[in-house]
């Protein structure tokens, strides 16, 4: 029995809920008051808004022990599972009334008030919890936590507040701010949703602070963030490794599930609730989402796309890495079939109704079609996407018993003579040619291939080598930026693209790329002195303040240089106050530096209307000892009219 309610529970996950049903039916034929199968069939009731049957189910779960706190218990834990922490939390509670001492109701709970925002009384649960059993590891893993927490630096703005590590605040906390509200802005009024505040947000810089923060234990190392409705939690750069994705479009897709699962009270199926997130993604940034490749093409057209109405459990027990990841494209592919045949306001219209808690299947029965139309609807749209990669294209293969991989160059380029316009073929004779560093004879296929399919990455970085080999720069930039446009994860290419921007003074595309870089990896120096130097050539003193606020405090090599060119930035911008801390701060750094010294007395000759009169300096004082000891008294007045600066 004890595997049967196993499988119950993975069918409930994947919301399989006729067949979960089914299975439970099959061990009550064994044991008729088995409460955890009561429980279960409760679980599925609430999940189908049957709120009658939920309660008969409960009682009959309860019918031999009336004050059984783990009937309540699984109930709430379940629910939780499936992001219903509001009506979960309810459900601890009721345990912990038949048993105020029952330790796992009162972790679940704590882990439910913690993602609900309810912070205070969650981190006190989980303190109670470890005070009665010093051996919990969930326990101490989150006391443990809490401390670590406690160190970051706390900053809000618009509805967030946001938690980070205290130096990655200084540096790129703004950034996050206003990308929240941008997001905000746009997704809340798109989708008609009335946010819940404070939303708060978490980004670790250690991968096993958050996943112990989202999961209560180590791991999730595949997750870079997660949303609980309002509380985020994510990965920051320093957490992420070598292989970097952009903190930006992660930010922006868990802000959607913000939106999304306050809209639904939480009540959305795991695909609609992804797709939304991802289809957002490309719409905000065509080079953040995921679109048609080779391989989402081979599984569309072979055997692995999933049926719509299946498609939850698509996300629980993937085959691959790679099978996961099409679970999260298919979806967003899903989502953008709703709106193109039924329009924007229905997909609204089926948020409503699922806040209502009404099942997925009708309220897309009555808003757009019955679930078996939409799956076949949904798999014809699939195709169709996936036949038009390459649409000129040839597919053919070579024998059962050869791969492309095992051709050698010039057998592969007697093959694609043979069968012309194989984009496969192309892309694997240019790799070869490369592998051989024979750039020239990588060209042709390469240039080939991507004339086929603009949007098959793998052919830019290895075109753009080959140009580079046989010295041809501009078709090389060419190629990089046109890479840039579909690419948003690869440091290598951001960076290239930085010193030939600059390189040739087009010094908006250096700005771009500069920003790209920081979406990245926002802790480099490189991108802020390439945004700071774009930014003087084109007089931009709001990015060059922002970049060189940075850079102050990145420990430059040329301190004072960057301090005063700070300052006269922020002079140009009459912050006076700041100029004058800046300007200072780099004659700390070069006592003699001339230029400096004329522009603090510009300054303090700007400001002495609001200064008060005070005895004559020692004669022979420097600028910066005449200025140094009413700079306090000037910088403290400025503070509230003026942002501060590191």
């Amino acid at each position: 029995m004890a595997s049967s309610l196993l499988v119950a529970d993975r069918l409930i996950s994947s919301e399989q809920y006729d067949l979960a049903d089914e299975t439970l039916d099959g061990v009550l034929k064994v044991n008729p008051h088995h409460f955890k199968a009561w429980s279960y069939k409760a679980v599925i009731a609430h999940l189908q808004n049957q709120p009658a049957k939920e309660g008969e189910f409960r009682s009959k779960a309860l019918s031999h022990w009336q004050s059984n706190p783990q009937v309540d218990h699984i109930i709430g834990r379940e629910l939780s599972e499936k992001y219903r922490f509001a009506e979960g939390e309810k459900y601890q509670r009721r345990a912990i009334v038949y048993d105020d001492n029952y330790l796992p109701a009162k972790m679940q709970l704590a882990h439910d008030l913690l993602r609900l925002g309810q912070e205070l009384e969650g981190w006190k649960l989980a303190d109670e919890v470890f005070d009665e059993d010093q051996y919990s590891v969930v326990a101490h893993n989150l006391v443990t936590l809490r401390e670590e927490i406690s160190k970051f630096k706390t900053f809000e703005q618009d509805g967030f507040v946001v938690r980070m590590d205290a130096q990655e605040a200084k540096i790129y906390g703004q950034r996050v701010l206003d990308l929240l509200s941008r997001a905000r802005a746009t997704l809340t009024k798109k989708y008609d949703a009335q946010l819940e505040t404070p939303i708060f947000v978490e980004i670790f810089p250690r991968q096993q602070d958050f996943a112990i923060r989202t999961f209560g234990l180590p791991g999730g190392s595949g997750f870079l963030g997660v949303c609980f409705g309002r509380v985020i939690t994510m990965n920051s750069p320093a957490a992420q490794g070598q292989n970097l994705t952009s903190w930006e479009s992660v930010l922006w897709h868990e802000f959607c599930h913000v939106v999304t699962l306050q809209k639904t009270k939480n009540r959305m199926p795991r695909w609609l609730s992804e797709g939304i997130s991802v289809y957002e993604e490309n719409l905000a940034d065509p080079a953040w989402g995921d679109s048609i490749n080779l391989k989402y093409r081979e599984m569309i057209l072979g055997e692995d796309l999933t049926p719509v109405s299946k498609l939850s459990g698509a996300f629980l027990q993937p085959k691959s890495g790679l099978h996961l990841q099409f679970a999260y494209y298919e979806s967003s592919l899903v989502v953008e079939h709703l709106v193109d045949k039924y329009g924007l306001p229905a997909l609204i219209a089926v948020l409503d109704d699922l806040s209502l808690g009404t099942p997925i299947n009708d309220a897309l029965r009555r808003h757009c079609a019955p679930v078996k139309v939409i799956d076949k609807q949904f798999a014809a749209f699939a195709i169709e996407r996936a036949s038009s990669l390459a649409p000129k294209g040839n597919w053919d293969e070579p024998e059962e018993d050869v791969s492309l991989a095992s051709l050698k160059p010039q057998e592969l380029a007697d093959w694609n003579a043979e069968h012309p316009n194989n984009l496969l073929g192309l892309v694997a004779e240019g790799a070869a040619w490369a592998q051989q560093e024979q750039w020239a004879k990588a060209i042709p296929p390469l240039e080939a291939a991507q004339k086929l399919s603009p949007v098959t990455k793998a052919t830019y970085p290895m075109l753009a080598k080959s140009y580079r080999q046989t010295d041809q720069p501009e078709k090389e930039y060419q190629t990089l930026q046109q890479f840039a446009k579909i690419e948003s994860d690869n440091v290598e290419l951001f960076t290239m693209l930085l010193e030939r921007s600059s390189t040739r003074g087009q010094w908006d595309s250096t700005k771009q790329y500069a920003r790209k870089l920081l979406a990245l990896n926002p802790m480099l120096t490189a991108p802020h002195r390439y945004l700071s130097m774009a930014a003087e050539k084109t007089s931009d003193d709001e990015a060059l303040i922002e970049s060189l606020s940075v850079l102050a405090i990145m420990n430059p090599l040329d301190a004072a240089d960057v301090h005063f060119r700070l300052a006269s930035a922020l002079h140009r911008d009459n912050q006076l106050a700041l100029a004058k801390r800046q300007v200072i701060m780099a004659l700390e750094k070069a006592p003699r530096y001339r230029d400096a010294h004329a522009l603090l007395l510009r300054i303090v000759e700007q400001q002495k209307p609001a200064e008060k009169p005070s005895a004559d300096p020692a004669p022979g004082a420097s600028a910066a000892e005449k200025v140094r000891e009413d700079s306090t008294a000037q910088d403290t007045t400025a503070t509230g009219q003026e942002k501060e600066l590191p």
